[in-house]
């Protein structure tokens, strides 16, 4: 389970943090008793009376959530009821209140929407505010289901019963209530969260509804102390299992690294962390990198199941995923009622068949499903989806994908505004109907019946030669030389309010359509969570597939952070485009915190040096992401963050040189990172002088192996900077892309054949003519520049191998 940060105004009150900070290895063991038992009762008492982490100061009251009601509210008007609930709110504002209220708990205003969102209830208003409610016997799932969402729940229940209050002077006022247990993932301890075994559910070895939580669920509680006077830091913990009574304590110095802190952290495992408000920024990053630890090997897992396993079920997932519409731009259009009929028949009737076709698959998903994270993912998808079956029954078929609105609703009991107008219409068709009785009677033309021409309804067509049969008070709408064509008086005016209310049931349609997307709406977040299910499962089929494709491997997470060891990495994208004829050339890397963490990488130019580093940057985030990686092994610690400085561009908008730009990025990275990074730098101060160049690039450099001590790969073409390794053994390493050399007798370019290997050791040269020449620079041009290359090379060997002179001056003879 992923260890929560708990994180407050103050975490723990000045008196406790004062004990942890006076923590030493040399206290007494009585000593160290009592001061086991104040934080053990410090620790329970802060969760079950103020949140675990709500300490300090309190926050001005205010009432719940009004967001959802329609207006805003006095308090005056507010139900007993609900004063009642806006006084325990002002006091726990951190905590979802599950309040009692008879044989129901019911959540109130934005506790509410939080929870009918999270257990895909209904809510609805009630009064001044948004409510649901779950049955009291159904609390301890309800609780657990809120907590593993990462909330805090606070349970109130009446403190007095009907029949006392019944029989008592207060009968006619409001049940007294009070909090009586908060819970969050470290402290679900009780009978609310695990209600007590029947005898006979332990003597047949069962437990019926009873979750049982691991042995090793600590909440650990840390605090430091920095002493300016003697630099050193001091980190005390105390970890406690709630359900067993256990407490860990501890006080140590750590360094900049926290490598102490980290150790027992991994060691200890806690589902919870409590920290203070004034936490150093260091020991915040190092926390949240070890619990993101914990989401990427439940998606190792969950790959892992899907490339190993044989099951049908997991085929038949993956093929009701295939073919899909973008679902998730889908229902935000239905949610801001912007949906067409089309549009919104095509994602809620694909919501429908995923929903029903997994709900099918749930006894196998069950059965043949490991993975905690497929698992989780499938099982709660259907319910989920279950509301959009409902809303597809409603709808015609035909009419929706025409975009046919008046007869979209195939049932009208649920709209009674449009069943009455249909009606209306319908009685103003039969009267136009029946007419036809009366003006067969007076054209004495017994079969006649109406036509229709040019979009205009119940014409009556009689042919010229007949028009003295016409009552003169027929109106002609239309003629030609052979016929003409009538509305009767009555006509006239049984068509104009048919017109008319046609006109009406279209704006009825329109208002209703958008009730109807009003409606479908309000499980738009729990749909959208479906969806967002959907993809995670998507995702890590893409990701399976990818890893068995391309022959990768899992990595392991490794417990030190600053850590990146991968025997033969590829490039996922290069390695894929090469294919198999023309196999990437793979290269290890070890960086190591402790050890050699910086790497100088030198070699020809288009020797490979930028597709390396990118390799091993690629590597480290599908790494932390949880996937395969394209490697034979590898081992990799959590980084709090990758740095690149990559590439020449400038910023003309900004009036920016790219010389300007590079140094930018690189302060920025100076800035940002952590000894708990990767930073790539890839030639740093090329965009000016040589000189200047290299002294700005040695000087980064320099800084980053000194006082950032960051995992480092730096590209040079700048041989000084080799010079490093010499001043930071151990720390610093030359490396460069491995080539074969063919320098002609005569003068003219080298002739380079890469290997793409990296080696041990530094490149003397960069041999950029070899690139002019595959670049088809004319041999002209490549004869002049390799003849200047070596008389250039020529003077910079002679000044710096000049052989010493001794010449005589008037006091003596003295070495030049």
């Amino acid at each position: 389970m992923k260890p929560t940060l708990n994180k407050g105004a103050a975490g723990l009150c000045s008196s406790t943090l004062e004990k942890l900070k006076g923590f030493t290895c040399m206290a007494e063991p009585s000593e160290t008793i009592v001061y086991c038992l104040i934080l053990q009762e410090f620790l329970f008492s802060q969760f079950a009376k103020s949140g675990g982490g709500g300490g300090g100061r309190a926050a001005e009251p205010s009432p719940p959530s009004e967001s959802s009601a329609p207006s805003r509210r006095a308090k005056s008007i507010y139900t007993p009821l609900e004063q009642q609930v806006i006084q325990l709110k002002q006091q726990h504002k951190d905590a979802l209140l599950a309040v009692e209220c008879g044989y129901k708990y019911r959540f109130f205003g934005e506790d509410a929407e939080i929870a009918a969102k999270e257990l895909n209830i209904v809510c609805h208003l009630d009064h001044n505010f948004m409510t649901c409610s779950i049955p009291t016997h159904r609390l301890f799932v309800h609780v657990r289901r809120l907590v593993s969402h990462g909330h805090k729940v606070g349970v109130v229940k009446q403190t007095e019963t009907s029949a006392i209050k019944a029989s008592g002077a207060n009968k006619n006022t409001l049940f007294t209530r009070q909090l009586s247990a908060l819970y969050t993932k470290s402290t679900l301890v009780g009978e609310d969260v695990n209600p007590v075994c029947r005898l006979g559910d332990v003597e047949e070895g069962g437990s019926g509804d009873v979750v049982l939580d691991p042995p090793d669920s600590f909440l650990l509680c840390i605090s430091e102390n920095w002493d300016k006077l003697r630099k050193q830091l001091t980190v005390g913990l105390v970890a406690v299992q709630p359900s067993t009574g256990d407490v860990l304590l501890d006080c140590f110095p750590d360094g900049e690294s926290r490598s102490e802190l980290e150790g027992r952290v991994l060691k200890i495992n806690p589902v919870e962390i409590l920290v203070p408000s004034d936490l150093s920024e260091q020991t915040h990053r190092l926390l949240h990198s070890i619990t993101n630890a914990r989401s990427i090997s439940e998606r190792q897992d969950a790959i892992q199941e899907i490339l190993e396993s044989d099951s049908l079920t997991l085929n038949s997932i993956r093929s009701l995923m295939s073919h899909l519409p973008d679902l998730e731009r889908g229902i935000c259009s239905i949610y801001h009622k912007k949906s067409s009929t089309q549009e919104f028949y095509l994602i809620s009737g694909s919501l429908s068949r995923l929903g029903l076709e997994l709900r099918a698959l749930l006894p196998a998903i069950q059965a043949q499903i490991s993975s905690a994270l497929l698992q989780g993912l499938l099982l709660d998808t259907p319910d989920l989806l279950a509301p959009a079956h409902s809303f597809l029954k409603v709808l015609n078929e035909k009419a929706a994908k025409s975009g046919n609105k008046t007869e979209l609703f195939s049932d009208l009991s649920g709209f009674p505004v449009l069943q009455e107008r249909r009606e209306q219409i319908q009685t103003v068709l039969n009267e136009i109907q029946d007419h036809r009785r009366e003006i067969r009677l007076t054209l004495k033309a017994p079969t006649l019946d109406y036509t229709t021409v040019s979009g205009q309804e119940f014409l009556i067509e009689v042919k010229n030669l007949l028009s003295s049969t016409v009552p003169p008070d027929w109106v002609k709408i239309s003629c030609t030389k052979a016929v003409s064509r009538y509305h009767s008086p009555f006509l006239v005016e049984r068509y104009k309010k048919l017109l008319q209310l046609r006109e009406q049931l279209l704006l009825d349609c329109q208002r209703e359509w958008t009730n109807f997307l009003d409606q479908f709406g309000e499980h738009y977040h729990a749909m959208k969570r479906a969806i967002s299910h959907l993809a995670t499962m998507d995702c890590l089929f893409s990701l399976a597939e990818v890893a068995k494709q391309g022959d990768y491997c899992r990595p392991e997470v490794c417990d030190s952070q600053c850590t990146i060891m991968i025997r033969d990495g590829r490039h996922p994208a290069i390695d894929l485009l090469m294919g198999e004829h023309n196999q990437y050339v793979p290269n290890h890397t070890e960086l190591q915190g402790g050890g050699r963490r910086t790497m100088i990488i030198t070699g020809p130019n288009m020797g490979g040096k930028s597709s390396y580093i990118r390799q091993v940057a690629l590597i480290c985030v599908m790494a932390q992401m949880g996937s395969y990686v394209p490697a034979s092994e590898a081992c990799l610690g959590i980084v709090d963050g990758i740095y690149t400085r990559m590439g020449a561009s400038d910023n003309i908008y900004k009036g920016r040189s790219t010389f300007m730009e590079e140094l930018t990025e690189a302060s920025d990275i100076i800035s940002h990172a952590t000894e708990h990074s990767l930073v790539i730098l890839d030639e740093l101060g090329r965009g000016t002088s040589t000189h200047d160049g290299i002294a700005i690039a040695y000087a980064t450099l320099e800084y980053f192996i000194r006082h950032v001590k960051a995992l480092t790969l730096f590209v040079t073409h700048y041989p000084p900077l080799c010079e490093l390794e010499r001043l930071f053994p151990g720390q610093v390493s030359n490396y460069h892309m491995a080539f074969l050399l063919n320098e002609p007798a005569i003068v003219q370019p080298e002739f380079i054949t890469f290997l793409y290997q990296l080696t041990e050791g530094a490149a003397g040269r960069s041999y950029g003519l070899n690139v002019a020449r595959l670049a088809d620079i004319p041999d002209t041009i490549l004869h002049t520049a390799a003849r200047k290359s070596r008389e250039l090379e020529s003077m910079v060997n002679t000044r710096r191998y000049k052989p010493p002179v001794l010449r005589l001056f008037p006091a003596g003879l003295q070495l030049v």
